[in-house]
């Protein structure tokens, strides 16, 4: 463990300060958009921009790097999203933030994927497992300080967003002075979204499902806690509590996902969490009458979490139980791609479940999303026997992570595999 994180200090540190600038950039956009008195449709188009972003610059990075190299791409993204959070100070109007949120996904996916490659690149089938599980532990609790730092200054006020700005920049200083080459350019091989359906189709409808539901749960649970009046504290607080709990939950969940079919699985934990939503669109209609209640309210969030936020890590597991190991990483990078797609829609229509029936209609938005999960996963269950892969175990993932990560899992048959 020493031996990693002397090899990849730079990498981790730079990665520790980006996690938390985009942690406090994303409670405290949706906070101030609520004290603008945005209209909950146009905080949801906002916020939806972040991952049409994502998905714009998942599909194009890799050519970028391939012509100019990982660590002038590193420092043009980072740069950039470090200007890109001040156009939200100065500017403070929908369309312009709903732009600035396209180039912040776009700079926050060339940086995951640089910083991806190269953790890749610096392991091997021995310590590619330890690796991620750093990676997963900085991402994390990263964001999870970022969001508590919503506190830092009222969200009015220019300061926050000045922080974000000089974390951003502080990234780059670790990564500029490494000694370190910057790894060679690897062109990942991508399953073709029908190929990929038709070798799991549970697998690819639930990465879609779950895109779907994670990037309103991320974008909008701050803008829900605000339109209650809770304070900076409060929202801070609860957000994190979501993020850790999700982080915590992958490995039990996992655990139990290698013992039994991961469609039981699926289904189960999504509607579990279809039903904490359900618990929570009536425990939150009276958080401000009772200390009982909002104690209630947060453990119905770190409950939700739990069951909710490993399910990428289940689809991704599951699907791989369907292929040999040659291909885990291709598959891997086209679920990304289908829960990218989910995941530009997610916040927009949420924003209108919000805007049709109230602030509980994030929580309904959420009972739709994971009982759509779990009926389709029991469907898929009803018609397709169990299949036992001896060369897959499930696989924990951010959920930042990018097509370039999938070849941190350590079942994977890499290059290196194939030189043996």
């Amino acid at each position: 463990m020493f031996k990693i994180l002397k090899n990849s200090w730079a990498l981790f540190i730079g990665l520790g300060f980006i996690m938390t600038a985009h942690g406090l950039q994303g409670n405290l956009l949706g906070v101030r958009s609520v004290y603008e008195n945005f209209s909950l449709v146009s905080t949801g188009l906002i916020m939806s921009g972040f991952y049409i972003g994502y998905f714009i610059g998942a599909k194009n990075i890799l050519t970028l790097v391939h012509r100019v190299g990982h660590i002038r791409v590193f420092a043009a993204m980072a740069s950039s999203a470090s200007l890109v959070i001040l156009v939200h100070s100065i500017y403070v109007h929908p369309f312009t933030w709903f732009i600035a949120r396209i180039f912040s996904g776009i700079c926050m996916v060339g940086i995951y994927t640089i910083v991806e490659s190269w953790l890749n690149d610096r392991s091997t089938n021995q310590t590619r497992g330890k690796v991620l599980s750093i990676y997963m532990m900085i991402s994390y609790f990263g964001m999870g300080l970022g969001m508590l730092l919503i506190n830092f200054q009222k969200p009015e006020n220019y300061e926050p967003f000045i922080l974000i700005s000089i974390l951003m920049s502080l990234s780059l200083v670790p990564i500029l002075l490494t000694k370190r080459k910057p790894p060679a350019f690897k062109k990942i091989q991508n399953l073709k979204i029908t190929e990929l359906y038709k070798i799991s189709p549970l697998g690819v409808v639930s990465s879609v499902l779950t895109g779907f539901i994670h990037s309103a749960v991320f974008t909008l649970l701050a803008v829900y806690a605000a339109a209650l009046n809770f304070t900076l504290i409060e929202i801070g607080f609860i957000t994190f509590l979501l993020t850790i709990s999700g982080a915590l939950a992958q490995f039990p969940i996992g655990y139990l996902s290698d013992m039994f079919d991961r469609r039981k699985m699926i289904s189960i934990f999504s509607m579990l969490a279809a039903f904490i939503a359900f618990v929570l669109i009536f425990i939150s209609a009276f958080v401000s009458t009772s200390d009982t209640f909002k104690f209630l309210f947060y453990l119905c969030i770190i409950l939700y979490a739990f069951c909710s936020l490993p399910l990428f890590s289940l689809n991704l597991s599951h699907t791989n139980d369907f292929i040999s190991k040659d291909k885990f990483v291709a598959a891997g990078a086209g679920l990304q791609f289908a829960f990218a797609f989910g995941a530009m829609a997610g916040p927009f229509v949420c924003s209108l479940f919000m805007s049709a029936i109230g602030p509980k209609g994030f929580f309904v938005f959420l009972v739709v999303g994971n009982m759509l999960v779990g009926l389709f996963a029991l469907y898929r269950m009803s018609i397709r026997p169990v299949i036992e892969n001896k060369d897959n175990q499930f696989f924990p993932v951010p959920k930042s992570i990018t097509p370039t990560g999938m070849e941190l899992n350590p079942a994977a048959n890499t290059e290196e595999d194939n030189k043996i």
